[in-house]
């Protein structure tokens, strides 16, 4: 049984390489709406619609792509998951994370919920993991 990805009952995932376990919940009441990732003790946030939007910018890519995961402060490879969370031509104009300081990593944490609901698949190697829409 799946969990309904509430505060009382989060998703919990784990890395694509399979080094790290966190959580992830919606949070509907935060402005703007969000995905609320715990990693630890720090506190990461994403627009709540990221999930939407990169199943459908993965659908109409029709390929595998690189996830590319990347602190906000360094430079997001070219053409991954990373890249596209936070470009200007996304759907929102730029950063899907929402806590200054801690936007980036989009490619490491929203590809496995993806994955947990169903929307996409991905590759689970110790490095340059991948993923595609289903």
């Amino acid at each position: 049984m799946t969990s309904s990805g509430t505060t009382s009952d989060p998703w919990t995932l784990t890395t694509a390489p399979g080094t790290s376990t966190y959580t992830m919940y919606r949070d509907p009441d935060h402005e703007p709406p969000a995905l609320v990732c715990q990693v630890g003790s720090t506190t990461l946030r994403y627009r709540i619609e990221a999930v939407e939007d990169l199943h459908g910018w993965l659908t109409a890519r029709a390929e595998w792509v690189l996830l590319g995961a990347a602190d906000e402060k360094k430079p997001a490879a070219p053409d991954t998951v990373e890249a596209w969370g936070r470009s200007p031509d996304n759907p929102v104009g730029g950063w899907y994370g929402l806590r200054n300081g801690y936007r980036g990593r989009f490619g490491m944490y929203l590809p496995l919920l993806l994955e947990e609901l169903g929307l996409a698949e991905l590759t689970h190697n110790a490095r340059n993991n991948s993923m595609r829409a289903l």
